[in-house]
């Protein structure tokens, strides 16, 4: 009884003390505490992406660190995921011996692997006097780890109630005293001690302590995201709390919400810049120029499903501006309708780059356990610098990618590529909470290059550079994409996310595309002839010819006859893939009309042809009319807009032997275009279109070349005979 009567009435001296210093005059702010007297503890036994992080921050704001445990043995259990981190108190303890007279000195204690300064000291040290105590700690809204001890927490009338012991700022004599009672394990729990501290009456009031409960100083992310908001100032960008309309000092990534602080550290502490994007842009960069040699990079390749344009996407690997003696080149392919593709690739370049390594479907491997392999062809030999992972579905365009990459100096990175006129791309801002796809509020400026810069991203896919010591050292178990039942790219995220290990994409230069490989059907001879609707740019720029835009901006368009208009539309490709189509289908019609949904005849002069409707291509070449045919109707035929519509469209074959002419008649269409599907010369002689009513012919025409012409009523025309090799045309009546 007299030791409850002797604490009751101490806290009552105490109150009144506290009530008689309220009423004195504030007749001027108190005199602002230096910024030398500011002495930052941390602890950190590793030298991981977050510390570093939390380093460059200080630097930033010009705190004075001193980091605590450094290369020791880390023995406080795993705080990610239970209770522990008592070593921090420990070390913590046997440090603030040396400062437990100084009573001019502030110490702030806070967390290093997943913690950023937002502001500087000058602007903290104001905070912490405005807060009129001598010890603050951070605080949040879910108490850990002990949530019976909820109730014992004083009440508040706004704020966060709960303690966290990421963030402790006070008075060195008094963080000392509080510190110095640490009795425990190194992985007992840390922030249990230290609530009980501050749930001790007698301690709060002697020690003087609170908690930070509107996050003046520290914000703890914690069950408060929605809370933090990005503020774009003109030379500067701050978190803000837009519940306390305040603005941390300090950051800190807790429980589940390292993410959003990596997204949050993509703009803070450093000054936004608008042409050179986020603060993580002037990390040290590797400089070719300094380097007697470069740097040796395994390439993996990886078929993991049916993928159009596949020998456009090697050339495109193979005029990678880096030097062919530094590549190893490890390729896994899943899909026996590549192995043409790999054979000829073979035959060509094996003795082209230092390796060249082969796995094949008849290996019979998963998606992941390939990738594993691939990743391993790297790890485990000590002169590879750099692992490179590409999917074949990746279209890069800049030659320069790997040196860009490399010249980051980052463990992982990726360059930002995304599908044409889409959203869809190989990185996510955010995770939902389930570890799934979630959009960042600052996703689709990254993908359309509003914001440019290098990012921090919890997930990407598709195309990525792996330094080979973190190979070797954080990700060095074999296995990093067969987890749980995540797809191996979310594995390998989820695995360099729980090592600390960060991700970034970067978008300062543009690098490619990604193209589509759904409904990619493989049962035609030529199947990249049917992507001109799911991958439309890839489509032109195999299919259309080079000079094709000259047309509009150089008037390449000749008129060798009055009204007839020849123009290049097809590359060699597109020539040869449809001749080869049509071989391969082979069902030619003899000189007899064959398309039977045609009521009155429009075929009016029967040739040797196969029509498009036969191989299944009619829709995309009406599409191929209406995109590529249409825009040169309109330059030459002056204020006439086609339908781009066409019931006859088909390809020609002359031959000496078979149909080598075609007498004089008029075409059923209102224009007419003849495209030239070979050489004459190389394979074939004569042939040529004469046009009567001008006595004017054609007679040497260039592969790949449109003939453009009226079809009714002016221009009748005959085919002029074929007299060696095999002559191919295709034909289309546009408009009948």
């Amino acid at each position: 009884m007299a030791l409850e009567y002797m604490q009751s009435l101490y806290l009552i001296i105490l109150t009144v003390l506290q009530f008689t210093h309220s009423l004195e005059p504030a007749d001027s702010e108190p005199v602002a505490i230096p910024t030398d007297k500011l002495l930052v503890f941390t602890v950190a036994t590793q030298q991981t992406d977050g510390f570093l992080r939390f380093m460059q921050t200080a630097k930033y704001f010009n705190y004075t660190v001193k980091v605590l445990g450094m290369g020791k043995e880390w023995k406080g259990g795993d705080v990610g995921k239970s209770i522990g981190g008592g070593q921090k108190v420990r070390l913590l303890k046997e440090a603030m011996q040396n400062y437990a007279d100084r009573e001019d000195l502030v110490v702030m204690s806070v967390d290093s692997y997943d913690l950023i300064f937002a502001g500087g000291p000058e602007e903290l040290l104001k905070k912490f006097q405005q807060a009129n105590h001598k010890v603050v700690f951070a605080a949040e809204g879910l108490v850990w780890p002990d949530k019976r001890l909820a109730d014992k927490y004083p009440s508040i009338r706004s704020g966060k109630r709960f303690l966290n012991s990421g963030g402790i700022i006070g008075y060195a004599p008094h963080i000392n005293k509080i510190v110095q009672q640490w009795e425990l394990h190194d992985n007992d729990d840390d922030q249990l001690f230290y609530t009980k501290v501050y749930l001790d009456p007698l301690q709060r009031e002697r020690l003087n302590i609170t908690l930070d409960h509107k996050s003046q100083i520290f914000q703890n992310l914690n069950g408060a995201v929605d809370e933090v908001l990005l503020k774009f100032g003109t030379e500067s960008v701050r978190a803000r709390n837009v519940v306390y309309d305040s603005m941390p000092v300090v950051i800190h990534g807790n429980g589940n919400t390292k993410i959003y602080l990596n997204y949050l550290a993509n703009y803070i502490p450093n000054s936004w810049n608008y042409e050179q994007g986020c603060g993580v842009c002037d990390n040290d960069l590797f400089d070719f120029t300094e380097v007697k040699e470069y740097p040796s990079v395994t390439i993996g390749v990886f078929i993991e499903q049916p993928t159009p344009f596949v020998p456009e996407f090697f050339e495109k690997l193979l005029t990678l501006d880096y030097p062919k003696d530094k590549l190893d080149i490890f390729i896994h392919n899943n899909e026996v309708y590549h192995e043409k593709h790999m054979q000829k690739l073979w035959v060509q370049n094996k003795n082209v780059f230092k390796s060249f390594k082969v796995v094949g479907p008849e290996e019979n491997l998963s998606q992941g356990e390939a990738r594993n392999m691939g990743m391993e062809h790297c790890r485990k030999r000590e002169s590879c610098d750099y692992y490179f992972s590409i999917d074949a579905d990746v279209v890069l365009t800049n030659t320069q990618t790997l040196r860009l990459l490399i010249e980051q100096n980052r463990k992982i990175i990726g360059p930002l590529v995304s599908r044409h006129g889409k959203l869809w791309s190989n990185f996510w801002g955010a995770l939902s909470l389930d570890g799934y796809y979630a959009r960042s509020e600052d996703y689709i400026d990254i993908v359309q290059s509003k914001r440019v810069g290098v990012w921090n991203i919890p997930y990407m896919a598709h195309v990525y550079l792996i330094k080979g010591e973190t190979l070797r050292n954080e990700l060095k178990e074999r296995n990093q994409f067969v987890l749980e039942k995540l797809d191996p790219d979310m594995a390998l995220c989820k695995n360099a996310g729980q090592l600390g290990v960060f991700m970034y994409i970067t978008n300062r230069h543009e690098f490619g595309r990604l193209i589509s490989t759904a409904n990619y059907n493989t049962s035609h001879f030529n199947n990249d002839l049917w992507q001109i609707f799911e991958n439309p740019v890839d489509w032109k720029e195999k299919y259309i010819h080079q000079n094709y835009s000259k047309i509009f901006t150089q008037n390449l368009a000749e008129q060798p006859c009055p009204d007839v208009f020849w123009f290049p539309i097809f590359s060699e490709k597109a020539c040869d893939e449809l001749i080869g189509e049509m071989e391969h289908y082979g069902s030619w019609s003899g000189g007899k009309y064959t398309d039977k949904r045609i009521s009155g005849g429009y075929e009016n002069v029967p040739t040797d042809d196969i029509h498009m409707t036969q191989v299944d291509y009619e829709k995309e070449w009406l599409h191929f009319i209406r995109e590529y045919i249409s825009p040169v109707t309109l330059k030459v035929f002056s204020g006439y807009y086609t339908k781009g519509y066409a019931l006859l469209n088909f390809v020609v074959k002359y031959t000496p032997e078979g149909q080598a002419s075609l007498r004089p008649h008029h075409d059923s269409s209102t224009f007419t275009i003849n495209i030239a599907l070979n050489s004459k010369g190389t394979d074939f002689e004569g042939g040529g279109c004469k046009f009567h009513r001008y006595n004017c012919s054609l007679e040497s025409p260039r592969k790949g070349w449109s003939f453009m012409h009226p079809g009714r009523l002016t221009h009748l025309h005959e085919g002029l005979p074929t007299t060696n090799g095999t002559r191919y045309i295709a034909i289309s009546f546009i408009d009948p």
